[in-house]
């Protein structure tokens, strides 16, 4: 097999490009690597196994760059790495390839991270999804502000994809219909026992050209289908300010929703014929989200029109076949929809969400609740609204939250009643994250010195990394770790320089907060803080201070003003630092631009300090938190998410825990009064003025000013300063500062470092997916 992929490599490229290896450009190497890979895999890929298979539904999947954890767990890492060093060229160099950006963040990551753990602890995971045409979006940054240019992520072709027309199936919307064209992505398990599919579906018309149409000179008529048809796949998460974008972005939850099912029962037909009674022990559903609710009113209506079984049946089979995963306690985030929008594009669907509903108020006249007010918190179609969480509640058998403080969140709180009414379905399921991705690839230093103290084993079994701790007292090991750190510092360095243009100094503190931009993920308290510690430096306030780099990397989404703002006010920061010789050799300010997977892998080996600064209960779980911790930070964070078990595992004394707590702010939200924290607080009054005082300059966009009255007036939606960034300031700002201190003793500082990732195993994605598999998927 070796030397047949190394021959495999050179022939595809003298076939496909007439070109040797040293010719060929870094895409054509691209391809021919992939491909290569891909003639090793063999039989053991394909869709119909034996056994109970999982189908991981999920409006995300944030794969990233391919090429490298394929190769590593395929085992072909070594030799594509003899073969690269043997014609002089670097093995990174496929760093300039596009990720595959099909995801938004956590949830999209989350999956991918599912998908790689499922096949290598052999279980069938499949996911299923749409295969945009669009990534997310590429940002950069001009003059301090987002801006936004299309993620032709196919631009240098998808060698890792396989188009099966001949399993297209068709979907219909009132007034028109599409073709699901698959295209199947292998998942390799490491070591190469396993492989799963990643199936993402394509939207494409029933008849592409009209050429009637085209002959009579219309031309735009011509072509209509065609670019409708295409628009349902073309751009993850379209805008949805008005009806036509909320339109588009309900047709592709349906449209990938239905051609899974569709998929799945032809296959099961095929095994079982007419006879369902096996579906739920074949087939296991997880929905990622609210996103794919959508499919469990679909599958009645297939069971029913189409197999003509009984609707009580149908919706037993859906409850034992369906598992839903919360990802959030915001309101907002759950999904609804106008029922009035909702019928005109899926009126079929429609009726069958009447019918579940009428199931529940049977239920819930059986179990005692017989009023209209012990009816209404658990409707699914109220008010002219679909709550597309309630239908999932409902009508599956397992709803899950992904952190310990999470789903006490969901049971107490955001799904109280469902859950007095079914306890036994409520479950927790922490997050986790590959190891294999996340260490033995990002950080192949680190997993050489871990392997090297404790073997191999850690890498299918992260828990052998506890093995670490006999050392933790070890100075010569200390110093071991401290070095591999100062080696990823300077190749984030490095990195940094040659996307940005920017230079940062390897040797200050490296602080890093990367995540998607939000409110309540509070990266704009973060940016307060640097101005404290600016004003600090400048009025000689704060003394013997090592020199930092706050590092930040964040998209907001294109329609959300506020976080657009947030990101203006950071390059604001980080300009006005630049511009002061008084303090450029003790802060530096760098916000990266188009923050994605790939620049995850560089930034978390290279973190010292990991800030995960949400307020208290908005933030489900987190997964950023640890890779960090994994790689060697230390988090400096609130008791939000999995932060909370972090802590648990690595000890508080080796991280940076501060700010209010869940119940803190239960007990004070209604009494909350931020203004007069601001007219209290010179510091904090000091840091907000910025806002207004012209210290910055938001070039009159007003967007300044808007955070401004946020903070201190409020809007019609929300309450002042609903994220508590003044609350936990004073707080925040001394553990930024002890952390800083502390790292004037490198050998104890690293030595929490050491601890974090001594005491990681907990949170490997391998662990998830057998708890969802023993306690979910059965």
């Amino acid at each position: 097999m070796e030397n047949k992929f190394k021959s495999n490599v050179i022939t595809i490229l003298d076939l496909d490009y007439q070109k040797s290896i040293r010719e060929a450009s870094t895409v054509q190497l691209y391809n021919a690597v992939s491909k290569a890979a891909m003639r090793n895999l063999g039989k053991e890929w394909r869709l119909n196994i034996p056994g109970k298979k999982v189908c991981y539904l999920s409006a995300e999947f944030l794969v990233g760059r391919l090429i490298y954890s394929n190769l590593y767990n395929m085992g072909l890492f070594n030799q594509f790495s003899e073969l690269m060093s043997k014609n002089n060229l670097d093995i990174r160099m496929f760093e300039d390839i596009e990720d595959a950006a099909l995801g938004n963040g956590g949830l999209g990551r989350l999956a991918a991270c599912y998908l790689d753990s499922g096949a290598t602890i052999g279980i069938t995971l499949n996911g299923y999804g749409i295969r945009y045409k669009y990534g997310l979006f590429k940002q950069y940054i001009e003059n301090g502000f987002q801006k936004e240019v299309p993620d032709d992520w196919q631009r240098f072709g998808d060698p890792w994809s396989i188009r099966k027309e001949e399993e297209k199936v068709r979907i219909d919307y009132k007034g028109q219909s599409v073709y699901a064209i698959p295209y199947d992505m292998p998942i390799i398990g490491y070591g190469n026992r396993k492989v799963n599919t990643l199936r993402l579906w394509q939207a494409e018309p029933l008849e592409s050209f009209n050429f009637e149409l085209f002959n009579e000179q219309k031309y735009d008529k011509a072509n209509r289908n065609k670019n409708e048809a295409e628009a349902i796949s073309s751009l993850l998460y379209p805008n949805d300010n008005t009806d036509e974008g909320k339109k588009l972005r309900l047709k592709q939850e349906y449209f990938f929703s239905s051609a899974t099912l569709k998929d799945i029962i032809r296959k099961y037909k095929t095994k079982f014929g007419e006879d369902f009674s096996h579906f739920s022990a074949e087939y296991a559903i997880q929905l990622n989200d609210t996103h794919p609710v959508v499919a469990i009113p679909e599958l009645i209506r297939i069971l029913m029109e189409e197999e003509k079984i009984t609707f009580a049946k149908a919706l037993r089979i859906a409850k034992e076949t369906f598992a839903y995963t919360n990802h959030t306690v915001m309101s907002e985030a759950l999904e609804k929809w106008n029922a009035t929008l909702f019928k005109s594009v899926l009126p079929r669907i429609y009726k069958y969400i009447i019918l579940i509903q009428k199931a529940l108020l049977k239920e819930l006249y059986a179990l005692g609740k017989n009023t209209w007010d012990a009816h209404r918190p658990y409707l699914i179609i109220d008010n002219n609204t679909i709550h597309m969480a309630k239908l999932a509640v409902y009508a599956s058998h397992s709803t899950n939250g992904v952190a310990a403080i999470h789903s006490e969140i969901l049971k107490n709180d955001v799904l109280k009643d469902w859950y007095e009414l079914y306890p036994a379905r409520f479950n927790n399921k922490t997050n986790g994250i590959t190891q294999r991705r996340w260490l033995a690839i990002a950080n192949m230093e680190l997993s050489g010195f871990i392997s090297d103290k404790i073997g191999n084993s850690w890498v299918t079994d992260l828990d052998r990394l506890k093995g670490l701790e006999k050392y933790s007292d070890d100075k010569s090991v200390i110093k071991q770790f401290d070095d591999i750190k100062r080696i990823k510092k300077r190749q984030l360095s490095e990195y940094i320089y040659k996307q940005e243009g920017i230079r940062i100094n390897p040797n200050f503190i490296y602080d890093i907060q990367v995540k998607r931009l939000h409110e309540y993920k509070r990266q704009l308290l973060n940016a307060f803080s640097i101005l404290d510690i600016y004003f600090g430096l400048k009025d000689g306030r704060i003394q013997d201070f090592n020199p930092t780099a706050f590092i930040f990397g964040a998209k907001s989404a294109p329609g959300y003003f506020r976080a657009k703002a947030i990101i203006k006010f950071i390059n604001e920061v980080a300009k006005l630092i630049d511009l002061d010789e008084d303090v450029k050799d003790k802060l530096q300010v760098v916000f990266i631009q188009n923050y994605n997977v790939s620049y995850a892998e560089k930034l978390a080996p290279a973190a010292d300090i990991s800030e995960q600064i949400s307020t208290a209960g908005t933030e489900a779980s987190g997964t950023g938190n640890m890779k960090f911790m994994l790689n060697g930070a230390v988090t400096l964070g609130t008791y939000d998410g999995a932060n909370i078990e972090i802590v648990e595992q690595a000890g508080e004394e080796n991280n940076y825990i501060f700010g209010a707590r869940v119940e803190d702010i239960r007990n004070i939200s209604n009494s909350y009064h931020a203004r007069s924290i601001y007219e209290q607080n010179p510091r904090i009054k000091r840091v907000l003025d910025t806002l207004v005082d012209g210290t910055v300059d938001d070039e009159n966009t007003g967007m300044f000013i808007e955070l401004y009255n946020a903070l201190l007036n409020g809007a019609s939606w929300h309450k002042p300063d609903h994220y508590y960034l003044l609350l936990d300031f004073l707080p925040y700002c001394d553990a930024k500062l002890t952390a800083n201190r502390d790292y004037s003793d490198m050998y104890s500082f690293r030595r929490k470092c050491f601890m974090n990732t001594a005491n990681a195993g907990k949170f490997s994605s391998d662990r998830s997916v057998r708890e969802y598999a023993n306690e979910i998927w059965n």
